[in-house]
């Protein structure tokens, strides 16, 4: 059985850190690709950043410089290193690991970027 578990999430002031990890179980972890998303509330779901199997990272244009995408494969598991973050950051980040037509997303952990 897959499970995706994200952990880390939580409220934060504006400019304050968080950093999120997502453990991955009943996968070849170092095989997959895996990524980050997030939705807010009316919007679509939005890729935040990718790590493939080799380390190689994509981040999205809203968070490149602020957010890092990291992994451990001897832990199977992914990172978010949150910095600077902004209100407009605040939505439901979502675990992805893929490899070919294997797709799969964990629970979602809540971000909240308030005063």
């Amino acid at each position: 059985q897959v499970q995706l578990v994200e952990s880390g999430g939580g409220l934060v002031q504006p400019g304050g850190s968080l950093r999120l990890s997502c453990a991955a179980s009943g996968i070849s972890f170092r095989l997959y690709a895996m990524g980050w998303y997030r939705q807010a509330p009316g919007k679509q779901r939005e890729l935040v950043a990718t790590i493939t199997r080799d380390g190689g990272t994509n981040h999205g244009d809203s968070v490149k410089g602020r957010f890092t995408i990291s992994r451990d494969n001897a832990k199977s598991t992914v990172y978010l290193q949150m910095n600077s973050l902004k209100p407009e950051d605040t939505a439901v980040y979502y675990c992805n690991a893929r490899y070919y037509v294997n797709d799969f997303w964990g629970q979602g952990t809540q971000v909240t970027v308030s005063a």
